[in-house]
């Protein structure tokens, strides 16, 4: 099934009472003819191109002591494969629910944290990774202490920063940690921080610090956005440098940001979110290479939404859908996507889902440039297991092809790509690729590859010298040409 993008189907009122204009009629949305086997609320895009869904009990306190799914869906033969639960050392399942993760250089899926017990909930101390070729799971050293809603970020050492959730005992963990592979214990933690929010979205700058959006579950605490400086030493707190102006702070809850493309700018944009009862359309920027960097009001959303999803294309714009006016209500979805082009500073409605999506759901960019989207929990044990994607305007026009590139990259190497349209590109891009969780991601950022010169045939551009901008791991190679319009990506590792 398809839905088109069409006149009547987009004219529909918005929170501020006016119309939408019709948008791109080339653009659509098909839901898949088979469905995910568990409920995908935990989210990530392998460098093999396949899709790793897990759930843990999956917000059912009835499975809290069985064993838990994941799945790998190979989305271009339409099949999942099923792993093994982990089990910790009495040989009970781990429960992941609720964890949260991120990509090790390699290209292991880092997920931290979980599920001890529920109502109220108290969080694991589990550290596990998922090996993307054996497709099976690999046991680590537990944190320090238990992690639940936390967020998991990848440093451009290459190492693993976990913050926030509450503890073993349901008190909010405050001490941040850092995981590496040279550390007897595994994890080394530094003392509390200020009570940063449960799954704050997080990234990492281009000078190593980190940035609190104002994007999170639940409430903020109290806390405003801010910029971590980690210190050298794990006896030393973290500073912390308030970062101002954002519009309507208190409605941050299950917002989303991205670092805007291309990484280099520095620039994170937060998109909607809500209070208690309802949502926002609010959308704010913020220039975090300013001195005294400060949120200013952007172009806001067409539709109010809370729990969506925001995912970069390979055209440089961000692809906004999921979400609705209030959390869990699938009654109130906000059913057209829009899309966000940073230079113009505008937003279009384009194609709208025919699957109401809201709490636990996710949207995933896949390599051809497509978006996958699944998931959806609206009340325990309401399971929303339709898959569908979408292919952006750009998928029904001629693309160009990358014929050759470098298969691993280093920090500050030129290379050549081969492209028969190289006299036409006009970006060349790294994409990180996407691990999510309520509507929360720290990996995907895209960075741009220079061009420094350029034949009939080939393009020679040069890769950035700066590990924060792109840490280390696994990207997919994107080219696009004077329209925009992207190929189908390769992958490469950076290291």
């Amino acid at each position: 099934m398809t839905q088109p993008n069409n006149k009547t189907d987009l004219q529909e009122k918005t929170d501020v009472g006016t119309f939408i204009a019709q948008a791109t009629t080339t653009d659509k949305w098909q839901v898949l003819p088979y469905s995910a086997p568990i409920l995908p609320m935990h989210a990530a895009l392998l460098r093999t191109g396949k899709i790793f869904f897990f759930c843990g009990s999956g917000n059912d306190p009835a499975r809290l002591n069985t064993p838990y799914d994941s799945v790998v869906w190979d989305v271009t033969k339409g099949t999942f494969s099923r792993q093994a639960p982990p089990l910790d050392d009495n040989n009970q399942p781990i429960d992941l629910f609720c964890a949260g993760h991120s990509f090790r250089s390699e290209g292991l899926l880092m997920v931290a944290g979980g599920t001890l017990r529920y109502d109220p909930f108290c969080g694991s101390p589990s550290a596990l990774m998922f090996d993307p070729i054996t497709e099976k799971w690999v046991k680590k050293p537990s944190m320090n202490n238990g992690r639940w809603y936390p967020t998991v970020l990848t440093l451009g050492s290459g190492r693993i920063f976990a913050l926030s959730g509450p503890d073993k005992d349901g008190k909010l963990n405050r001490q941040p940690e850092i995981y590496s592979v040279t550390f007897p214990n595994g994890w080394n933690a530094f003392p509390a921080t200020s009570s940063i929010a449960e799954y704050a979205n997080l990234f990492l700058l281009s000078n190593g610090n980190i940035f609190y959006s104002g994007a999170q579950m639940g409430g903020n605490n109290g806390v405003a956005p801010r910029i971590l400086t980690v210190p050298g030493t794990f006896t030393q707190t973290m500073t912390e440098k308030v970062v101002t102006g954002l519009q309507n702070p208190d409605f941050g809850n299950q917002a989303t940001s991205v670092l805007l493309p291309p990484a280099q700018d520095q620039k994170v944009m937060i998109i909607g979110g809500g209070n208690n009862t309802t949502a926002t359309n609010r959308v704010n920027t913020v220039d975090l290479k300013a001195t005294n960097p400060t949120y200013v009001a952007a172009k806001s959303l067409n539709y109010a939404r809370m729990h969506l999803s925001a995912v970069l294309l390979p055209d440089r714009t961000v692809f906004v859908c999921n979400g609705s006016k209030m959390s869990e209500d699938t009654k109130q979805s906000m059913l057209p996507a829009e899309i966000y082009n940073p230079a113009t500073n505008t937003w279009t409605v384009v194609a709208k889902q025919n699957v109401p999506r809201v709490y636990h759901s996710v949207a995933l960019l896949l390599p051809d440039g497509r978006v996958a989207t699944a998931g959806g929990n609206p009340a325990r044990t309401v399971n929303e297991l339709r898959l569908e994607i979408y292919s952006p305007a750009y998928m029904s026009r001629s693309r160009p092809i990358i014929q050759s590139a470098a298969q691993t990259l280093s920090y500050g190497l030129q290379f050549t790509i081969q492209t028969p349209q190289a006299g036409n590109i006009k970006w060349v891009s790294l994409i990180r690729p996407m691990a999510t969780t309520h509507s929360c991601d720290t990996e995907q950022r895209l960075v741009d590859l220079p061009i420094n010169s350029r034949n009939a045939t080939s393009l020679n551009v040069t890769v950035t010298n700066n590990r924060n901008i792109a840490p280390p791991g696994w990207y997919m190679l994107f080219i696009s040409d004077n329209n925009g319009t992207p190929s189908v990506a390769t992958w490469t590792r950076l290291f």
